[in-house]
Parts: structure tokens; C-alpha cells; sequence
């Protein structure tokens, strides 16, 4: 018998245990530090950060029950991010898988999760509105974000709030525009292989407060086919009315074009010189287009009661070549949405607040997969997947989902959190084609049947309940110790649902649901802030793509993780911050993959430990440099274990100088060590190993100008 591989616990790579030392160290001395330290100096910044992810409205940062992490705006102008994982991932329980180009796989506290549906385990917002509609999200959804021109990015870790339902179950990503009317400034960024890059915020106006935000970029690509042209560009606006009523608003539009390059083949192939620049997919590519518009009406009524209306609709539009599938088909699928987000505020006094809303959307969508060529490869492959259409459907969807939180404050330092969300989501599916396991003229496959199955026309609906609990103890002035209990949930995806494959029933599929209870202490002394939190989740009905793309249903998974993050200032001049995540990541239910029963094996992209560390040097006011430690630990590719990825650690070095009031120079070296790595590594029985090879040293230098 093939003995299944282990990764032991306490034996991380030599490099990452000093990673997640250092991590830990910060932490531990900050519990550790005299009481009387927190009185020197100014407020702690932790007190100032406003954040709107958990209820919809700016809160202190300071006053939010949530596993909430924040990249501010001057940590985002130092990344100047090109894509978004090199920002997020500076944060604990993130791990933004970056695959080709623009295209990314999201996991926060949770594996690298893939396939069609695996993106309903988090919900990507900007300004707090979800990028795609419940039921219609894509795994790549972050582009559609104005990332790039944030002020802030703010992550949730775990269940969302009773304020964010469908697809919040493992964690939140919410992109936060500037205010209208602020900012004057135009960059202009150089890079490797023809990058070249322009961005621009151009803010005016005094009663109708308006700002532009552009961003656009051009790169040849690091493999062969590989380049990708994107735009962006959003208008922002604010005002208020005679009778006390504000508006702000805005049109945000994306598009991007983008030669894909697909895995490279074969054991440890991303460190073959030669090999990691080649594409075995040249004729891939990705075409997305995007818009969302949006006004948020505020206003107060007499009773008392804050309100906040903010109706949007949104339009997105992608096609690409699957060439990670045989046969690489082509997939166009769309979809519409118009909705409104709806909450109320009281203050209820003796510090009681109630929270009341609703929120509504509906959505039109389609989606086509077609296969102009033959398929080749085994006589298996050759007979089970034809050429022709393999789906043709459209889906409408109503989502409707009322929620209520109440919080109260004592002066002993206690304060609780309630908050309960019903969301109920009903899908119109209508099959263009004819329904079941067979070719599109109707004619049947060889070997039992072809690999595609169409359901017939059909409605579904689905409705969950979300409580939510959080406690917390506010210690002394510097300290608090929190604890939450939590549900998430999700409906199946559309393409869950109804892009079935070989003898899938639809029938088997249920809403995915979490459990959470988590326990979180943070604080500050003095030059040290830092944050601890263990969690626990149990997920049931979870819908999980094997290496074979094909869906496990029915799935129980347990996740269980700690992850530390802090930072210290250890001179005027020098800061060292970081995060660490240990996690484990399990199956839970008897269920055979190829053979191997995967109860009690680590899901599949799972690392059990990940981090960085960054270290800030500011010898002057107007120069400040950073070296970055990214530090990934091992992790199964496949679902039986047998196969593993060994990890990595790169090192980027990032640059500011203010050369002048209004003109600041930056350099950013990425992968100082031209270490070889992979972004990602996967398994596939029809391929084996296979990787997106990480770029080697690279620079990129750019101007900012400044102007009123």
C-alpha cells in the first residue's frame, strides 16, 4: 500500500520557523510590556482608522467586534500594487493566490479554494457593494475593483457581519474609494518587458464635490503570450441637499485584455530556466468588461433614525478559453443586476444602538460554453467531451434578505453584539439546449455518456438564517479581549448548479453553511499594537473542485487556525511589522478520491503556515524604505495527499523619496533574490504536477506628481 505523505506540524522550513518567530515575538513582547508604557507618546493610530466593512457607516476601528485588518493608503501608495496580492497578502489569515496576469484565487482562512463556485467563499465589494451578484461570482472578480486608486482596503476575516450575507463565509475584501473632491495627483510607472503604467486622481468642485480616478496599464508579459492591456476608470461624486439629504456616488467601468498563459508541466518545472517561460496555452485568453453605478442617499428623520438608501446596478461580461479543461472550450457568460441596500440606525440611548435593514437585487445572467476543434488526447477524453456547444442557459435570480443588529455598551467594559440575517434567493433557470449527458445534436457519447450533463429547465430557491454573537471586554485603555460566535453561508452558484458534469443530480445540492466561533485579543503599548485570534469553523454542504475539476458535493470540512499580527517601533527611524498564520484545513467525511478516502487529510492548497515580516527604514522625512519577507510553507496539490508543493520566501525591497513638495520618486524591487517559486501549484491526474511560475528580479520605477 502507497503510504500518504504527512506534513508535521511542528516542522516548518528553517527559513519560515525564524519568519514566524519574529511574528510571534512581536506579539509576546507587546503582551509582555510594562502597563505604564501605554502612556507615553500620542493616541495609538488603531484609534483613528475608520472602517465601514462591518456596518455600512464609518466606525473607529477601535469599536468594531470583527476580525478586521486594514491596508491604509500610505501602505498602499508603498506597495503601488500592479496586482492585488502583493498588498492583501501583507495581512494574517490572507493568502491571494496570483496565477497569470490579472487573474487571482482567493483564500482567507480557508484553502486556496477553485472552480466555478469556489469564489462564493468570500464576498468582494467596493464601497460595499458586492463586484458580482449573489450566485454569479467569478474567481477572478477582484479585477473588477478600482484597487488600484483605493484609499483603503479593508479585510474581514471569518463570517461576515449581519450587514453582508450570501458568499461572506470565510471572509470579506471591501475596496474603499477616496472622498469626492480630494486629490490632485498623476503617476507615471516603468517597468520590465514594455511595462508601462499611468494612474490619476483629479479631485474638484466645492458644493458638488467630484473626483476622477484612471488608472491604466500595459506589460508584454514574463512568458511567451502573456501580456495584458487594462483600464479603469471611475467617477466619484458627493453633495448635499437643501433639506439635509446627501448623495455621494459614483460609475466605476473596467476593462482588460489579456493573453493567458496556462500551467507549465511537470515536477518542479517552475525552476527550469527554460521551461517556467514557456506557455502551452498561447492561444488563451481573457476578455472582461465591467460597470456598476451607484448613489447612496443619507438622511435623518425626525424620529431619530438614521437612513441609508443606495441603490446600484452593475453590468459584467467576460469570455476566456478554458485551457486548464481538455478540449479547451470557450466560455461567454454575463449577467445584470439592479438592487438597493437599504439600513436604518437608532441610537436608543444609555449606549443602545438598532440596526434595521434589507437588502434587495435581482439579476439577469446567461452563460455559453462552446468547443469549436476536437478533442484529443485518450480515447476517454476523445469520446466523453465533443466538440460543439457543451452549455447554453440563462438564469435569473431574485435575492431578498432582511437582517437587524443591536449593540450595547456597559461602563464595566463590557459590550455585546446581536445580530440575526434571513436571505432568501430564488434562481429561473432556462436550458437553451438539449437537456442531459449528450452531444448537441442529441447523439450520445461513448464510455457512459458524455462529460458535460444539462438539466432541464427548473427553479430553485434557497433560504438561511445567520445568527451572530459578539462579546467584548474592553480590559483598560490599551487592551481588549473579544469573542464571537458566527454563521456563514452561501447559495450554490449558478454554475454549480446548472453546469453539471458526468452523473451530478442537481438535486443533491444544499446551501454551503459555517459555523465559527472565534476568540481575538489586541491592543497597544506604547510603540507596539498587535493582535492575536484562534479560530475555529465547521462547514458543511461544502461544494469542493477536485484536481480533476470535478465537484465533490456534500463536503464537511473543519478549519482551525491563529494568526498573529503586529508592529514596533524600534527607533524613530526603523519599524518592524508583520503577520503569521498557522492553519489546518481538514476533510471530515468518508469520501474516496481516486481511490483514497480523504477523511482526515488536509484539503487540497492548504499551507499551514504563511506569512511576512516588513521592516521600515526612515532615516529622513522624505525617505522611507521597506524590505519585505514573504514567507509560504508547504501544501498538498492534490486531495489524497500524495502530492505536495514545498514552499517558498522572497524578498522585495520598496523605495520612497519625496524629492520635492509635490514630487515623490519610488523604486520597487520584487523578488530581490530572483528566488524560483510558484504562485501556484496544482495537481492534475490528466497532467500531474503543474505550476504558474513566479517572475524573477524585477524593477519598477515611477514618478508622482502632486498638484492643486
Amino acid at each position: 500500500m502507497t503510504q500518504i505523505k504527512q506534513i508535521p506540524d511542528q516542522n516548518p522550513s528553517t527559513t519560515f520557523k525564524l519568519a514566524s518567530s519574529l511574528s510571534l515575538a512581536v506579539a509576546i513582547s507587546a503582551a509582555m510590556a510594562s502597563p505604564a508604557m501605554a502612556q507615553q507618546g500620542d493616541t495609538p493610530e488603531i484609534e483613528e482608522i475608520q472602517v465601514i466593512s462591518t456596518s455600512r457607516r464609518p466606525e473607529n476601528l477601535s469599536d468594531v467586534n470583527a476580525s478586521v485588518a486594514i491596508l491604509s493608503e500610505e501602505a498602499l501608495r508603498l506597495v503601488n500594487h500592479t496586482h492585488i496580492q502583493e498588498a492583501a497578502n501583507r495581512l494574517p489569515g490572507v493568502n491571494i493566490n496570483r496565477n497569470n496576469g490579472q487573474e487571482s484565487l482567493a483564500s482567507i482562512r480557508s484553502p486556496v479554494l477553485s472552480g466555478g463556485g469556489a469564489c462564493g467563499a468570500f464576498l468582494m465589494a467596493e464601497q460595499g457593494i458586492p463586484l458580482r451578484a449573489a450566485g454569479f461570482c467569478n474567481v477572478n472578480e477582484l479585477f473588477d475593483s478600482h484597487s488600484e486608486n483605493a484609499e483603503r482596503i479593508e479585510v474581514i476575516r471569518g463570517p461576515g457581519s449581519a450587514f453582508y450575507g450570501s458568499n461572506a463565509v470565510h471572509g470579506m475584501i471591501n475596496v474603499v474609494l477616496p472622498r469626492a473632491g480630494t486629490g490632485n495627483d498623476v503617476s507615471l510607472e516603468l517597468g520590465p518587458r514594455g511595462t508601462l503604467r499611468g494612474n490619476a486622481r483629479i479631485g474638484f468642485g466645492e458644493d458638488f464635490k467630484q473626483t476622477l480616478l484612471v488608472n491604466g496599464i500595459t506589460e508584454e508579459g514574463y512568458r511567451a503570450d502573456s501580456g495584458y492591456d487594462q483600464q479603469k476608470a471611475t467617477w466619484l461624486y458627493e453633495t448635499t441637499l437643501d433639506n439635509g439629504v446627501n448623495l455621494d456616488g459614483g460609475i466605476g467601468i473596467t476593462n482588460l485584455n489579456q493573453e493567458t498563459a496556462g500551467y507549465v508541466v511537470g515536477t518542479d518545472a517552475y525552476k527550469d530556466d527554460d521551461l517556467r517561460k514557456t506557455n502551452p496555452n498561447p492561444e488563451a485568453y481573457r476578455n472582461n468588461r465591467s460597470l456598476r453605478a451607484w448613489t447612496r442617499i443619507s438622511y435623518t428623520l425626525d424620529s431619530g433614525w438614521d437612513v441609508v438608501l443606495t441603490p446600484y446596478v452593475r453590468d459584467a461580461d467576460l469570455d476566456f478559453i478554458q485551457h486548464f479543461l481538455p478540449g479547451t472550450p470557450v466560455e461567454q457568460n454575463k449577467h445584470r443586476s439592479a438592487g438597493m441596500q437599504f439600513a436604518s440606525y437608532k441610537d436608543l440611548g444609555e449606549q443602545r444602538t438598532l440596526s434595521v435593514g434589507m437588502d434587495l437585487e435581482f439579476t439577469e445572467g446567461s452563460l455559453l460554453q462552446q468547443q469549436d476543434m476536437p478533442t484529443t488526447g485518450s480515447a476517454f477524453l476523445v469520446n466523453t467531451i465533443p466538440a460543439g456547444k457543451h452549455y447554453d442557459y440563462e438564469v435569473d435570480a431574485t435575492q431578498i434578505a432582511p437582517f437587524v443588529q443591536y449593540e450595547q455598551y456597559w461602563d464595566n467594559g463590557f459590550d455585546i453584539t446581536l445580530g440575526l440575517r434571513f436571505e432568501r434567493i430564488n434562481y429561473e433557470y432556462d436550458n437553451k439546449m438539449i437537456a442531459g449527458r449528450t452531444k448537441e445534436d442529441g447523439t450520445p457519447c461513448g464510455f457512459g455518456g458524455c462529460r458535460y450533463n444539462r438539466p432541464a429547465d427548473r427553479d430553485d430557491t434557497f433560504g438561511n438564517l445567520a445568527p451572530k454573537l459578539g462579546i467584548r471586554y474592553q480590559i483598560n485603555d490599551s487592551h481588549d479581549v473579544q469573542f464571537r460566535v458566527t454563521r456563514g453561508y452561501r447559495a450554490p452558484q449558478a454554475t454549480e448548479l446548472y453546469r453539471l458534469q458526468n452523473d451530478q443530480n442537481v438535486a443533491d445540492l444544499d446551501a454551503v453553511e459555517i459555523d465559527s466561533v472565534e476568540l481575538g485579543f489586541n491592543g497597544n503599548q506604547g510603540r507596539m499594537s498587535y493582535e492575536a485570534v484562534a479560530y475555529f469553523m465547521d462547514k458543511e454542504n461544502e461544494i469542493i473542485n477536485d484536481s480533476d475539476r470535478i465537484n465533490l458535493n456534500n463536503m464537511h470540512t473543519r478549519h482551525r487556525g491563529l494568526e498573529l499580527s503586529g508592529a514596533y517601533e524600534i527607533s524613530q527611524q526603523l519599524q518592524l511589522s508583520g503577520s503569521y498564520t498557522h492553519a489546518r484545513h481538514t476533510y471530515e467525511n468518508d469520501r474516496l478520491s481516486d481511490g483514497t478516502n480523504l477523511n482526515g487529510l488536509d484539503v487540497v492548497s492548504a499551507p499551514r503556515n504563511f506569512g511576512s515580516l516588513q521592516l521600515q527604514w526612515q532615516p529622513t522625512s522624505s525617505l522611507l524604505t521597506e524590505l519585505q519577507w514573504v514567507a509560504m510553507g508547504e501544501y498538498f496539490t492534490s486531495p489524497d495527499n500524495m502530492h505536495e508543493y514545498e514552499g517558498h520566501d522572497v524578498l522585495n525591497l520598496r523605495t520612497r523619496w519625496d524629492a520635492r513638495e509635490d514630487l515623490t520618486l519610488s523604486l520597487n524591487i520584487l523578488n530581490l533574490t530572483d528566488t524560483q517559486y510558484a504562485e501556484r501549484a496544482d495537481f492534475s491526474a490528466f497532467g500531474g504536477d503543474r505550476y504558474f511560475p513566479g517572475e524573477p528580479l524585477r524593477a519598477f520605477l515611477s514618478v508622482d506628481w502632486r498638484f492643486r
